[in-house]
């Protein structure tokens, strides 16, 4: 299995997750012309995709998913909710391409079984993803408010996990976001702090996941090397270690090829 996160942060999310002839790009929440680029960037045809699996309906999820579906004929799979809430938003999808998903039911969409699963977001039927195949599973558990056992056990023993670590809490107090902007962030239907994502790392690391990337960090109220740094620190207060990477906001800094017990990074 590839798992490549090309985008991932407020200002735009996108990740592409293959398994030989099946492409999948979870979210898109840059330009349709972006996140093609950055596909070939990294050797993967956009006319090739499989589909698009949209995790939620805001615009950092979804402002591309219209364009790239009429460009390239995509299918594009969203639970009921998330599809109640972004229809008018993408523009038209030809009907072929509506693909229903159900919150907690797997599906096979060619060689990669998907969940799924709850999260805690302000949003219509949010999910977060994950991604099965023979010998290799991943997940993606981004935009949610709180530490649920739900997402928390769908993600345990995976072998790489896309984990949000949104916002330093002195930055987002300190910083000059609106107090409801502030509220929002910090409600259990916002995002992951640092210590946040430090917390669930942990739980995650101790039920055998390998490989730890933090994902969709604000740009006003985070740093990668602060995030990186607050979640290893955690894990090193509960006796542990782990391989941890931070994503790019803007493009993909390296691809990883998930095989058995081996999970490598190829840097681009």
């Amino acid at each position: 299995m590839i798992f490549a996160p090309l985008f991932s942060g407020s200002g735009g999310n996108a990740i592409y997750v293959a398994e030989g002839d099946t492409h999948l790009l979870v979210d898109a929440g840059i330009s349709g012309t972006r996140i093609a680029k950055e596909l070939c960037r990294i050797g993967a045809d956009p006319a090739r995709l499989s589909g698009i699996l949209i995790t939620h309906e805001h615009t950092d999820h979804i402002s591309g998913a219209g364009v790239l579906s009429r460009k390239y004929n995509l299918p594009v799979y969203a639970t009921v909710g998330t599809w109640r809430a972004m229809r008018e938003k993408i523009g038209a999808v030809h009907r072929d391409n509506i693909g229903i998903l159900r919150t907690g039911t797997a599906v096979s969409l060619g060689g990669i079984t998907v969940l799924p699963f709850p999260i805690s977001h302000d949003a219509e039927e949010p999910v977060g993803y994950s991604f099965t195949t023979p010998d290799a599973r991943c997940a993606v558990a981004t935009d949610t408010g709180e530490i649920q056992e739900g997402w928390i056990s769908c993600c345990e023993g995976a072998d790489l996990v896309l984990l949000e670590s949104n916002y330093d809490p002195g930055m987002l107090r300190m910083g000059p976001y609106p107090y409801d902007l502030k509220r929002r962030i910090m409600g259990n239907k916002g995002h992951l702090s640092n210590e946040d994502a430090g917390a669930a790392a942990s739980r995650l690391i101790a039920s055998g996941v390998k490989q730890l990337v933090l994902g969709h960090l604000s740009r006003e109220n985070n740093f990668p090397e602060l995030a990186l740094r607050t979640v290893t620190d955690s894990l090193i207060a509960a006796g542990q270690s782990a391989s941890i990477d931070v994503a790019r906001r803007d493009g993909a800094a390296g691809i990883y090829e998930l095989r058995g017990n081996i999970c490598a990074k190829k840097s681009i």
